[in-house]
Formats: C-alpha cells, sequence, structure tokens
C-alpha cells in the first residue's frame, strides 16, 4: 500500500495505460518513488494484475522464469503447468523457458496487467535475453510494467515496434502542489516560500523531499538541508534520524546487512531481545521500513536509506560488520536458509565455511537450472584470496563436467591435483582421493584397465551412507562397459540405480537407469528397457531437467523405445528434445557423449533420417579424436556404421550443437557480433553459423528461423 504522505500519479498511470502500450518501462534512479506507482496503479486497475519483485536471488534465468511464472498464475490458467516445466540448463532456458512463459502470455484468457519491480537486480545478460523473448508474448489489450534503475538495451526493439510506454525521472519529479502532500503526510510544518526551496534544492526528486519533510517534523531548519549549496542525502538522512535514540540508531545501522529483517534474525544478528517490537515503531514512525508481509514479520528498509545506513556502519564500526555477516549466516542457516547463509559467509570473509556450505548447495542448485548462482559462488570463492578446499575444486569440477565445460573441468581437476594437501583430516583426503578417481573416469582420460582400477577404488572409498556412492557405482558401470564387461556393468548400474533412488542423486539416477535401458534393448527385452527409461523419463520430467546435457541418453533411449512401441509421436517429441540436450553433451564426459549420439544415431536409421545420422557420426569422431582410450565405443561406433552403409551422409544434416547452442538468440534484438559475444565466439565464426541455420532451415530470415525452428520442436516445446 502506498505511504499516507505518497503523492498520487493517477494522471501519469492514465496515460500508460494507452492501448498501444503492451510494455510500459519505468526508468528512473532510486528513491523516485516507482514502487509506490506501480501499487497505485495495482491498486486502481480494473484488469487482472500479477506482480513480481525481483531481488538478487533472482539473478539467474531459471529463477527469473519462475518468479514471473508464480506471479502469472492468477492471470493464466496456463501458469501452473508451465511453471513446472521452467527448469533446465544453458541454452534450454533460453531456448524453451522463456518461450514457454510467453505462450502462457499470449495465451492469457482476459486482459491483464503484469507489474515487475526492480528489474535491474536481474542484471546478468542471460536474465535480460529470457526477458526480452518473454515480452514478445504479451497480448494486445494486456500490460507488463517494468520498473528499473536502468534503461535495457532490448527495449529498442519493441520502442521501434511502437509498443513500449517510457516514463522516465522527469516524468515523476515532484512539484510544489505534491511536495505540501508529502510535508502534510507527516506533519511537517513550512512555509510556501520554504517549499518552494526545498523542491529546487532537491530538483523534485521525491526521496529527497520526503527527506526533507522527515527531517523538518523531526525540528530541522529547512534552510539548513544543503550543503556546498548541493542536495546531501546522508545529511539529510541524519537528520531525518533527529530524536532517534542512541541505541535505535545502532539498531538501524547493524541491521542494515540484512537484505530482509525479522525479529528472530535481527535479535540472533544484534546479540538481543525485542527485536520485533523495534521494527514495528520503526514502521508506525515512517523510518523507511517497509512490511513484507501482512503478519508484518519480514520487513525491507528503503534500498537508498539501506545504502546510506551501510555507509555509515562501514564509516563508525568498520570491526562489527564482519561479525554481523558471521551471525547472520549462523542463524539463516540454523533456520533454513543455507544460500542466503553463503551471501553473509562470503561477505564476512568466511571462505572456508562459504565453502564448505557451497559443496552442499552446489549440485542441487545446479539441478534446478541456477547455474549462474553455482558459477558466482565459485568465482567469489576463487577470487577470495585463500586456498580453495580440495571438496570445494571437486564439487567445481564435477559441476563443469555435468555443464559439458571441458576447459573449466580440466582447469579444477588439475587445481585438485593428485597428492593430499597437508594439513587435512583423513576424511578429507580420502574424499579427495574418491573425488579424483571418479573425475578421472568421468572425463576418460586413461585407458579401460585403469579407469576400471580408478573407479574401483572411489567405490571402496565411497560408504553405503555417502551420497557419493551412486555417482562411483554409476562409473564403475561405465568402466565395466568399456572393458566389455556387459554382465558386470549391468549388476553395478543396478545397484548405482538403487542408491541414487535412495538418496535422491538425479543425475546418477538417470544415468543408471538409462544404461539399463539401453542394454536391455541390447538384449532383446523391450518390457525391461521401457521400465527402465520409464525410470529415468520420470525423474527428467518431473524434476524439470530439460536442456541438461545428461539427460540426453535417458531421452535417446527413450526413443528407441517409444518408436518399438509403434508410437512414432512420442518417438518424435522424444528425438527433438535429446537433440536439444546434446548441445553440451561434450567430450568433458565422452562416455555419456558417444553413447548418447549412438543411440540417437540408431534412432534415426530406423526412421530412415541418413543426414541426421550422418551428423551425429562426426560428432562421435570429434569426441574420438579427443579421448583416443575409448576402443570398446570407436568398436560399436565402427560396427554401427557398417550396418547402415555408405548412403548415410545424404541429405541436408540437422542443426549442429554449435547452431543448436546459437539459435535461441535469433529471438532477441542481439546483433551478429553481440550473439558472438554471448557464446564467445567471434562474429565471423556467429555469422557462418547462422548463414547454416538459414540453409538447414531453408530460411531466409531471424523471424522466419525462428518460426521454423518452432514449428520443428527446436524453441519452446
Amino acid at each position: 500500500m502506498p505511504q499516507p504522505d505518497a503523492v498520487s500519479r493517477r494522471a501519469l498511470i492514465e496515460r500508460a495505460r494507452a492501448p498501444h502500450a503492451r510494455i510500459v518501462a519505468v526508468t528512473a534512479p532510486a528513491g523516485y518513488g516507482k514502487s509506490t506507482m506501480l501499487a497505485e496503479w495495482a491498486a486502481i486497475e480494473d484488469r487482472a494484475v500479477a506482480w513480481a519483485t525481483v531481488d538478487t536471488l533472482d539473478d539467474d534465468p531459471v529463477a527469473l522464469m519462475e518468479l514471473l511464472a508464480a506471479a502469472c498464475h492468477d492471470i493464466s490458467p496456463h501458469a501452473g503447468a508451465v511453471a513446472q516445466q521452467l527448469g533446465g540448463s544453458g541454452a534450454g532456458v533460453l531456448g524453451r523457458s522463456a518461450p514457454l512463459l510467453a505462450a502462457v502470455l499470449r495465451q492469457a484468457p482476459a486482459p491483464f496487467v503484469l507489474f515487475v519491480d526492480d528489474v535491474h537486480t536481474a542484471a546478468s545478460p542471460a536474465c535480460r535475453d529470457v526477458l526480452e523473448v518473454m515480452l514478445a508474448g504479451m497480448p494486445a489489450g494486456s500490460q507488463i510494467v517494468l520498473a528499473s534503475r536502468h534503461e535495457h538495451d532490448f527495449l529498442a526493439r519493441f520502442r521501434a515496434a511502437g509498443t513500449v510506454f517510457e516514463i522516465v525521472p522527469d516524468d515523476l519529479r515532484v512539484d510544489a502542489d505534491a511536495a505540501r502532500t508529502m510535508f502534510a503526510g507527516v506533519d511537517a510544518v513550512i512555509s510556501d516560500d520554504e517549499l518552494t526551496a526545498a523542491v529546487e534544492r532537491c530538483e523534485g526528486w521525491p526521496a529527497g523531499l520526503r527527506l526533507c519533510a522527515l527531517a523538518v517534523h523531526a525540528g530541522a531548519d529547512i534552510s539548513e538541508l544543503t550543503r556546498d549549496g548541493a542536495f546531501a542525502a546522508d545529511y539529510l538522512y541524519n537528520e531525518a534520524l533527529t530524536g532517534l535514540s542512541t541505541e535505535v540508531r545502532e539498531f538501524l545501522r547493524r541491521t542494515a546487512v540484512l537484505d530482509q529483517l525479522s525479529g528472530p534474525l535481527c535479535d540472533a544478528v544484534l546479540e538481543r531481545d525485542g527485536s520485533l517490537a523495534v521494527l514495528h515503531d520503526l514502521e508506525a514512525r515512517n523510518i523507511f521500513v517497509v512490511a513484507l508481509d501482512r503478519r508484518r514479520r519480514w520487513f525491507r528498509y528503503h534500498d537508498l536509506f539501506r545504502a546510506f545506513l551501510l555507509s555509515e556502519l562501514h564509516r563508525v564500526e568498520p570491526a562489527a560488520v564482519a561479525p554481523l555477516h558471521r551471525r547472520a549466516a549462523e542463524w539463516l542457516e540454523r533456520n533454513g536458509s543455507p544460500e542466503l547463509a553463503v551471501e553473509h559467509r562470503l561477505a564476512a570473509g568466511d571462505l572456508p565455511q562459504a565453502g564448505e556450505l557451497v559443496v552442499g548447495l552446489a549440485m542441487p542448485v545446479y539441478q534446478s537450472g541456477r547455474v549462474v548462482v553455482v558459477d558466482r559462488w565459485l568465482s567469489e570463492l576463487e577470487a577470495g584470496g585463500e586456498a580453495m578446499s580440495s571438496r570445494v575444486l571437486a564439487i567445481a569440477a564435477w559441476i563443469a563436467m555435468l555443464r559439458g565445460s571441458s576447459a573449466a573441468a580440466e582447469k579444477w581437476t588439475a587445481a585438485l591435483g593428485g597428492e593430499a594437501s597437508s594439513g587435512q583430516s583423513p576424511e578429507d583426503a580420502s574424499a579427495a582421493r574418491s573425488a579424483r578417481a571418479m573425475i578421472g573416469v568421468a572425463m576418460c582420460a586413461r585407458d579401460s584397465a585403469q579407469l576400471l582400477e580408478d573407479a574401483q577404488s572411489a567405490v571402496a572409498l565411497e560408504s553405503g551412507h555417502s551420497r557419493w556412492r551412486g555417482p562411483a557405482l554409476y562409473l564403475l558401470g561405465t568402466a565395466h562397459v568399456l572393458a566389455g564387461d556387459a554382465a558386470a556393468s549391468r549388476q553395478v548400474f543396478l545397484e548405482a540405480s538403487a542408491h541414487a533412488h535412495a538418496a535422491n542423486n538425479t543425475v546418477a539416477a538417470i544415468l543408471s537407469d538409462a544404461e539399463l535401458a539401453v542394454l536391455a534393448l541390447e538384449n532383446g527385452s523391450l518390457e525391461s528397457a521401457a521400465a527402465h527409461a520409464d525410470d529415468a523419463m520420470a525423474i527428467v520430467d518431473g524434476s524439470q531437467l530439460d536442456g541438461y546435457p545428461t539427460i540426453t541418453l535417458a531421452l535417446a533411449v527413450s526413443a528407441r523405445v517409444a518408436l518399438r512401441r509403434g508410437d512414432t509421436a512420442a518417438m518424435s517429441r522424444l528425438l527433438a528434445r535429446a537433440m536439444r540436450a546434446r548441445i553440451d553433451c561434450t567430450h568433458a564426459m565422452p562416455f555419456v557423449a558417444i553413447r548418447s549420439r549412438l543411440q540417437l544415431a540408431m534412432a534415426f536409421a530406423a526412421t530412415g533420417d541418413r543426414a541426421s545420422v550422418a551428423q551425429l557420426l562426426s560428432e562421435i569422431d570429434d569426441i574420438l579424436g579427443r579421448r583416443p582410450h575409448l576402443e570398446r565405443l570407436a568398436e560399436q561406433t565402427a560396427e554401427f556404421r557398417r550396418i547402415v552403409g555408405d548412403e548415410w551422409a545424404m541429405g541436408v544434416r540437422p542443426l549442429s550443437p554449435a547452431e543448436m547452442r546459437l539459435i535461441p538468440y535469433l529471438q532477441t534484438h542481439l546483433t551478429v557480433a553481440e550473439i558472438g559475444s554471448r557464446l564467445f565466439i567471434s562474429r565471423n565464426t556467429a555469422s557462418t553459423e547462422i548463414g547454416s541455420i538459414y540453409r538447414k532451415l531453408g530460411v531466409g530470415s531471424r523471424s522466419a528461423a525462428v518460426g521454423r525452428a518452432i514449428e520443428l520442436g527446436l524453441l519452446g516445446e
């Protein structure tokens, strides 16, 4: 709800509701009343209303999409179903999740207004890209209102189409009449001349005038509310706090380390009692405290006010900063918010403790699709100036491998080293040996005999209760496959599957079940293959893992099962999903990459799609060239080549992984050079790949390529 001293923006809102304006961009620095204006608009709107406020943990494309989908629940009956499908990784988020959410908006049954506040908080390029694609789904008669401190470059595309209404700082400046309302709202007495002078000094800045009003109410002299002729926010904030006790000022200063405040959390951080009563009192006094829930248990400070308080904290009590963050982290850990605890541990400089939290969180957060968050954590730990523990290095290597980033995987593996670090506990040394062994097997860097030995060592090191036993067993199964022992591999994959399911290790469970399905098909048991494939796909679909490279094998073998069952429609859908998932299924985990492509090639061969077979075999050859020790897989590939014959190279090939990685960006306003920078390739390479995409899809423009990709299931569904 707007503050009692808030200025009405009704006239501006009515202009913004223009029929042509599908997008309303409210762009202004902090303190211009953007959120207050959105709240007023929502209160008077006669269309369906949805609201989302972006925060720092939403600076990840999957988290942002999930936030917006949840907000759309009341405006579209499809939002709930789509919200369950918005997971994914890498290009899958832009290529699948963003178009799905755009479709939700497009299919809304009635006009609506979606308010998205603090959009600037989602600052990563990946977030901006998915937001642009989502905006393309706005239907006529509906609007999305974006409040941000910064202008977004993607708006140029919509501006050119005439569908944007823009509200800028000049539109939000306060005149003398509005300022009078603000002063009256807090019972601040001021003459007309003084009011005019205050408006001029603050240049119509709403937050500055509200500060002036509070300061005057507290007894300040309006003529002193400048410094060297220029408006000084810090001075005004100090004046606004005039009359507060030293204890309350200290409370405000020290709790500013918190993004959100509750009584118990503040009590823990300050090592005192009664914080909730203080928060209620501050809210009643209009001291820039905003309630976040109807029960008034959680609060936040106004952004500018918090920035002032933090500045004061660092100036007055610099030694208190780290302990405050540390106590916040401890409370958050105890109360089920480990991700927020990581942020406070990092802020406190407690890198070892932050690292231990990341070790436990990295895989679940990665599997939820929030890869950007994991990347940031690892980058901050790496840049922290302290040696990363072997457990952190191992998890960083695993994440890199699972994402298909071979260069990063090799970097982290090299940092993990080959010997135990001095001072390591026996438990940590054992975990490091197991991690090195498993990573070596996953990357297939040695010959099959050595891989089998390493895998057996890892299984021996991981006890029956270890969450890593499932992955270790899965890798032992792959080592048996590479050694040519199908019977032993089946038995180990069964044990790996059982352990992974029990431990909720989705990656190991999916891969183990998919391998069991492959082995069953090789043995001619369609019923068993279908059962194992269904087990794998239940996790894939239940956990929204589309786009993850490690699901490629499950999709491929499920497509073969569907074909054998005669369900060609299901087979086609599964093949399309598998071809998307293979984008990042690289030589970082070569066994998975080759096995997946062989299964895909077999499915396409059975349908007569020789061009797709040719593309997949070419990709297998490239991986085998990088990992020369995979003799067993090389033999299987050669045998498949012999079976399909010499005509497999005919026809137009499907999009390569590089082209599949690029095509989602054709939905955006980005130039060829900008697309190249997103993908870390040169402009020339991006241009060549776009030309190849056009040729393979039989189109001549970006819009036509996007349309054709949607028809083929390469984007969206």
